[in-house]
């Protein structure tokens, strides 16, 4: 024979179940700001004028850095941006290629523009001047 359970068992706690305490939910999480666009690098931008140019007039590294008298490795870590060029390194890679000192500056301040959409820091109370020069500072 086998042993049958009844339908309606009830259990029976040997210990009374803890009182429940009511638990606000927890509050959602702060959405953090989206962060502020980072700044483009100066050297990032002189360096993309000047490979860009180079490609335009298709040349390679290797013969713009000799006429400029730059080493290749440094010619294409301005390039990349990786390295901080002098005034002298910038002049002489830029009459590599044909332009001034100042055309290069001025195309690198065109990029700068472009990508920055020419947007006021934050926090500035004084209107800005309406000079569209570049200056540079050493």
């Amino acid at each position: 024979m086998r042993n049958q359970v009844p339908l309606d068992i009830s259990v029976i706690a040997l210990r009374p179940a803890p009182a429940r305490r009511a638990v606000a939910p927890p509050a959602p999480a702060p959405v953090p700001a989206a962060p502020a666009p980072k700044e483009p690098l100066w050297r990032d931008l002189v360096g993309d004028v000047l490979r860009r140019e180079r490609l335009a007039q298709e040349r390679t590294l290797k013969d713009v850095a000799d006429t400029a008298r730059i080493s290749m490795p440094y010619l294409s870590e301005v390039e990349r941006g990786r390295k901080e060029a002098s005034s002298e390194v910038l002049a002489a890679a830029a009459q590599a290629l044909g332009l001034g000192l100042g055309d290069l500056l001025t195309r690198a301040q065109g990029e700068l523009v472009r990508i920055t959409g020419r947007r006021a820091p934050a926090g500035r109370s004084t209107p800005r001047a309406s000079y569209d020069g570049l200056c540079l500072a050493a």
